[in-house]
């Protein structure tokens, strides 16, 4: 079984739902998601957020945090990850940002990237990731670390590491 399986297997035992905002995987989770078979029983949508302007507009991340901090930062993971959660009325909320190159984005290197859950108490999880690879690779492993981090909070078999990944190895 893949993590999204796992993932909306969880879900929908315990009757909750998921959104997901994204930024440097510009949809890639919600496709992972969406792939399942019967997914529509536990994800309600993703906002794919990629200019950073629509970070603050759409998912209600504060925008000081965003001019002192930038995009690339754990505190505007877990805002977007809670902003999505409110936004379209889930019970559980996922965000991806991070630089998957080929530049560095506001002073971060490529391989920068935070994956953030949000949970119906509104608590928050972030992870902060250092990944190896080209932008493919780095956008991959950020859909599966994300997923990973819902599924040990949801108590499942996978959690999402805070260590040096080779992309997708």
């Amino acid at each position: 079984m893949t993590v999204a399986a796992q993932v909306l297997r969880l879900l929908a035992g315990r009757g909750e739902t998921l959104a997901v905002a994204e930024s440097l995987t510009g949809g890639l989770v919600a496709a992972e998601l969406t792939s399942v078979p019967g997914a529509s029983q536990a994800f309600r949508g993703s906002v794919t957020a990629y200019a950073t302007p629509l970070k603050s507009e759409v998912l209600g991340v504060d925008t000081e945090l965003l001019v002192a901090r930038g995009a690339v930062d754990a505190e505007v993971a877990r805002q977007m990850a809670a902003g999505v959660r409110r936004a379209l009325g889930a019970d559980w909320g996922a965000a991806t940002t991070g630089v998957a190159g080929p530049d560095t984005q506001d002073g971060h290197p490529v391989g920068t990237v935070f994956v953030a859950v949000c949970g119906p108490s509104d608590a928050g999880k972030v992870t902060a990731l250092r990944l190896n690879g080209g932008r493919a690779d780095i956008r991959r492993e950020s859909v599966r670390s994300v997923l990973e981090l819902l599924s040990g909070e949801l108590g499942g078999y996978a959690s999402a590491q805070d260590t040096e990944h080779n992309g997708g190895n």
